[in-house]
């Protein structure tokens, strides 16, 4: 079995509106948020191999305060490719994701990682189904459970939604 973690970056900031997009920080709130999941996935078992993250500031901000928190220390790969990819581009690198490598986190930005974790849910309680496709929250995380062995093999449908935290849900 394969488990992809889809970890939404943390709050950014825009209290500078000239800095590009790519460049924005985190924001109090987000800075809070992050290390508060990090330890929530440790929580939950959650163990990834390897993370793939946006190469966008707020995005490697939010795995650095993370990454403190997991249980072990995953191999990192930051790509640019990754900053507001559609779906489909996501979906190609995690089916060129390593034989080896059986649990993903990767960090990005919505719509995109919403509209991935939708097009991948094929199964799963309806609630949190219902919970992702109606918000998917600063710092939201999606698990997603495959049945297949490869990589290469995770499509479409294919996934089962076995958990969707938010700060919010992690704080109560």
């Amino acid at each position: 079995m394969l488990t992809l973690s889809l970890l939404r970056h943390a709050k950014s900031s825009w209290k500078n509106p000239g800095l590009p997009d790519h460049d924005r920080p985190l924001a109090t709130r987000g800075e809070i948020d992050a290390p508060l999941m990090g330890r929530a996935m440790t929580a939950h078992g959650i163990v990834p191999e390897l993370v793939l993250c946006s190469s966008a500031r707020r995005t490697r901000d939010t795995l650095a305060l993370v990454l403190p928190e997991l249980k072990t220390e995953p191999r990192v790969v930051y790509e640019d490719a990754l900053y507001h990819s559609p779906p489909a581009t996501m979906l190609k690198m995690l089916q060129d994701t390593p034989s080896a490598v059986s649990s993903v986190t990767l960090v990005g930005h919505n719509p995109e990682i919403q509209a991935l974790a939708l097009d991948l849910i094929g199964h799963g309680a309806k609630l949190l189904r219902d919970q992702l496709a109606a918000k998917y929250s600063t710092t939201g995380l999606a698990v997603i459970n495959f049945p297949a062995s490869l990589w290469q093999d995770v499509s479409v449908n294919s996934g089962t939604l076995s958990l969707f935290l938010t700060p919010k849900g992690v704080k109560a």
